[in-house]
């Protein structure tokens, strides 16, 4: 992975995004020799991106599906006891 301070990004923006668009390769960004984050290319970014937010959107789904399924299922008991009471 390539790597660049914040002060040679500051000098190099366009460099870097050519770089970037063209090999496609991540970039590590460091500041006071720390890294500090990632610059990825659009491609990486909506596939990584889109499929993390489609599995939260998965679990999110599946999580009224099985509040909903406990929820009838108490109104099914209570609907099945009070026939028995009868």
């Amino acid at each position: 992975m390539k790597e660049v301070t914040a002060a040679q990004l500051r000098q190099a923006m366009g460099k870097v995004a050519k770089g970037l668009a063209r090999t496609g390769e991540p970039v590590l960004l460091t500041l006071d020799n720390e890294p500090v984050g990632v610059i990825v290319s659009v491609k990486d970014f909506r596939e990584r991106f889109t499929l993390l937010d489609a599995a939260e959107r998965r679990r999110d789904l599946m999580r009224e599906i099985v509040a909903e399924r406990i929820e009838t299922a108490e109104g099914v008991d209570d609907a099945l006891g009070a026939m028995r009471r009868g």
